[in-house]
């Protein structure tokens, strides 16, 4: 054997993805663009100030403490992400101080607290908006209208989870309600949906409540990011292609979101098990934006496959018993972060056993 020849010891991993923290941080900001271009589009240029303000709160907070203890670096755009995904979970008309308070705590209190990136203990932005939401309650829930959906009042817009909440409790034990569709009756619908359906109807011979095509595409009220589940699906499919994300965790969260909403709660309108509406709730709040974009988070979720699928099983049925039978008609950020606490005790248990490894009994 020829001196030239060497044996390398080092310890794992052996095996490194070829793009970088930076290239991987720009994929999922690129991914994240076409929603926040609707969610401006719709509900007016403040929504461009509340995000901005979000980023620079965030980005601050973070050189600040790459100063301080003299590690990290600004240029693998993680702080920017966190104020993006910050500002796309704050309402349009949020005093400019809540976003930049939430991104600072993020920053500093979730993420550089724990020792910076890669060894916070859950999402930092998810953190700050829920530090942020139970702080400032009214501000959080006080929505604007979309400009495409002229029929909603511009200052008293209610979400249609704070809207099927709010009515149910004013009709509750008055018998079968039909669901959240017949409840959503009276809710605005935009023209362009009203159009479609009518198209639908007379050219397919198939009818659609006009509300699902504003969930689907955003003419509702809501967060600014949040709103287009079409525009955050096709930021999810750039990811999958790029292969930022796999499919664990977004499709098993809505999925067994889905099946627990099917199962169980159509029992909240007096229609009994396995009659929920499920595409009105996949479609509606945060769920698009938390399971594509949020629960995903490599840091903050479980390493294996076996992991991940019990994580999204969690983060599932936390959501649905948080948005249902909770007292707040939204229940994404809560779940997430709450399976984020649990992902060091979910990695122990669904980690492989290593080769040759014999476990050793305890004696009695």
């Amino acid at each position: 054997m020829s001196s030239d020849n060497k044996f390398i010891i080092a310890s794992s991993p052996h095996i490194h993805h070829k793009d970088s923290t930076s290239r991987i941080m720009l994929d999922v900001i690129i991914a994240l663009i076409p929603a926040g271009i609707w969610g401006i589009y719709v509900f007016g240029a403040r929504s461009f100030v509340v995000i901005a303000v979000s980023i620079m709160a965030a980005v601050i907070s973070e050189y600040a403490m790459i100063k301080v203890l003299k590690k990290g670096s600004i240029s693998d755009f993680s702080a920017i992400i966190t104020g993006l995904l910050v500002g796309y979970n704050m309402p349009t008309d949020v005093p400019l101080f809540i976003p930049a308070i939430a991104s600072g705590f993020a920053i500093l209190a979730v993420k550089w607290a724990f020792g910076g990136l890669g060894a916070n203990i859950m999402n930092p932005a998810l953190a700050g908006r829920v530090f942020v939401f139970f702080s400032w309650t009214g501000a959080m829930t006080t929505w604007k209208a979309p400009s495409t959906n002229a029929a909603i009042d511009t200052l008293s817009g209610a979400s249609p989870l704070g809207h099927l909440k709010v009515s149910l409790l004013e009709v509750t034990g008055k018998g079968p309600l039909g669901g959240p569709m017949d409840i959503m009756a009276d809710y605005p619908k935009s023209s362009c949906a009203v159009s479609m359906t009518e198209w639908f109807s007379s050219s397919l011979g198939v009818n659609i409540d006009p509300h699902y095509f504003d969930l689907f595409f955003g003419n509702i009220s809501g967060c600014i990011g949040e709103v287009s589940t079409f525009l955050l699906i096709i930021g999810a499919i750039y990811l999958f292609i790029r292969k930022v994300i796999t499919w664990e965790i977004p499709i098993v969260y809505l999925a067994s979101f889905g099946l627990m909403v099917w199962i169980f709660d159509g029992l909240r309108f007096g229609e009994g098990l396995f009659r929920g509406d499920v595409a009105f709730h996949l479609l509606s709040g945060g769920i698009m934006l938390g399971a594509l974009f949020m629960a995903t988070d490599m840091v903050t979720s479980p390493l294996t496959s076996k992991g991940q699928i019990v994580f999204g099983i969690g983060c599932g049925f936390l959501t649905f018993m948080i948005r249902v039978y909770g007292s707040f008609p939204e229940g994404v950020s809560l779940a997430i972060i709450i399976m984020n606490i649990f992902v060091a005790l979910i990695d122990r248990l669904t980690v492989p056993r290593l080769f040759g490894f014999v476990k050793k009994e305890v004696k009695k």
